[in-house]
Order: C-alpha cells, then structure tokens, then sequence
C-alpha cells in the first residue's frame, strides 16, 4: 500500500516537472530565436548603411572626377599640357567649348575657347556664317589648326573645326591676387575675374583733363572703338580693353566703361587675352562690393 502511494507520488512529481522543463526549453527557443532575428535585422541595417556608404562615396568620386580631374580626350588629340609644349608653327589638334565668340568675316571666326584645363583663343578660323550662328557658349568643336604667337597671346590660327557632342560652361577664376606675378600667365585666355580695383587715369581729353578711357589706345578713335582704361592694384597699374568686336558700343559693358569716374572701386569679369603683357579683354564691370 504504502509502496502504490509513493509511486503515485512519484508519478504526480515526473508530470508536473515535464510542462515546467518544457516550458522552459521553449522559452530558451524563442529567446534564441528573437535574438538570431535581432542579430540578422543589426547585420542586414548594417550592411543596407555600407552599401549606402559605399554608394555615396562612389558618386562622391564622381563628382571629385568630373571637377577634378582632366577630361578624356579622342584619339589624336591633345590635352591642354601637350598643346602649350607643342612648338610654336606646329600642328595642333584640341577638343575645346566656346566661351564667347568675337567675331565673324568673310567666311573666318574669332572665339574664345576653354576646357577643364586651360583656354584656347582661335583666331580667323575658317566657319561659314551658317556653322557661326550654331557655335553657341559651351559647344564642343574639334579644332585643327597651327599654334602662334603675337606679342605675347599664344593662338590657334589657320584652323578648321568640327563640332562634338558636348556641352562645358568654364566658371570664372578670379585672378586678382596673381596681378604682377608670373604664375598669371598661366591662366592665359581664361575666363577671369578681377576685384576692388581703383580706376586711373587712362590719359587726356582735348583740354589737357583726365578722363578714366580712351577710345583706341592713344585715343584716337571714337564711340564704337576699342575702350581702354588703367586700373589699379596695391601701387600698381594694368591696362584693360572693351573690344569693340567683342563687346560693341551697344552693350552693358561698353557703357559702364564710358561712365567710369576716376577713383571709382569696380569688380570685372572677362578673358585674360595677352598683348606685350596682360591685356584682359573685359566683359563685364561693376561697382565693387
């Protein structure tokens, strides 16, 4: 009797352990398992941020590519370097956008050119009025032409062209701390910029007055021509021009040159051409900020 109580007993206590030890490995489970789910969720986020990580700094490096690097050029032809190591009278091939066209006659054209490392000016290359009016800023032509010189501005002459898919727009360099040092030239046909500069005097009127520009150099000319004007820097002083090709009496430019006061502060904007020194060719000028 006692022995069947103490079985039963015995009995009672296995069933009542089982559901508590089974509830037990099933909370250990579902543990192991919410934590097997954690970690996947914290490696998936992890690698979702990586490749996001790893996408960001690809476009980064595009972007660092295409503002820091040189452009590709076609077969032939040369980069920027190559051309101003080339010899003078050599053939030349470049890949350049227009930046500003000066002018068009009898079937020959003068414009301003640049790409992502230097600037070409291409003087009377050979363009029918008809191709003229497509070379709008920041057309791409393939230039083939012979490199010179004329006191001073290295130029493509002689040249013909075709026009590539492409389109660059160059930026402005504001050039205005390299006024008096070699490094300047290096920035030869650039598009540039020039701040705080004080007008002088460019010479005298029929009355033995100051007066802040000449027409023509020497003053020789008349409304229509070339404008020049001195302007000033730290004690020293630089001739500017309006070309009139460039820039005609019509312009915005053209008359701000001509109500220019001598002692004026004003900004410019224009391309760094080169005559028996710098000689920028300006497009634009402004009361200084």
């Amino acid at each position: 009797m006692k022995l069947k109580k103490i079985m039963a007993l015995v009995l009672t206590l296995s069933l009542s352990v089982v559901p508590a030890a089974f509830v037990m490995a099933e909370s250990d489970s579902t543990a192991e398992s919410e934590a097997a789910e954690g970690d996947g969720a914290e490696e998936e986020t992890a690698e979702d941020e990586t490749a996001e990580g790893e996408e960001a700094e690809g476009e980064a490096a595009e972007d660092e590519t295409a503002e820091g690097e040189s452009e590709e050029k076609s077969e032939g032809v040369m980069t920027y370097e190559e051309y101003m190591a080339a010899d003078l009278d050599s053939e030349v091939v470049v890949e350049t956008y227009v930046q500003a066209k000066q002018s068009w006659w009898e079937d020959k054209a003068t414009v301003y050119t640049q790409d992502h490392d230097g600037a070409y000016f291409i003087y009377n290359m050979t363009c029918s009025e008809e191709d003229y009016e497509k070379l709008n800023v920041g057309t791409k032509i393939k230039v083939t032409g012979y490199k010179s010189e004329w006191s001073g501005e290295i130029e493509i002459i002689d040249a013909t062209f075709e026009i590539e898919d492409g389109e660059y727009i160059a930026p402005v360099t504001d050039v205005t701390e390299l006024l008096g040092k070699d490094e300047l030239i290096d920035h030869q046909n650039q598009y540039v910029s020039f701040k705080g500069m004080t007008v002088e005097a460019a010479g005298q009127d029929e009355d033995g007055n100051d007066v802040a520009f000449l027409y023509n150099w020497d003053g020789s000319g008349q409304d229509g021509d070339d404008l020049y004007f001195n302007v000033s820097l730290d004690g020293e002083t630089y001739t500017f021009t309006v070309e009139s090709y460039l820039c005609d009496n019509t312009t915005d430019v053209y008359n701000a040159v001509k109500e220019l006061e001598i002692g004026d502060k004003i900004d410019m904007e224009g391309f760094l051409y080169w005559y028996e020194g710098v000689n920028p060719h300006i497009t634009a000028v402004t009361e200084a900020e």
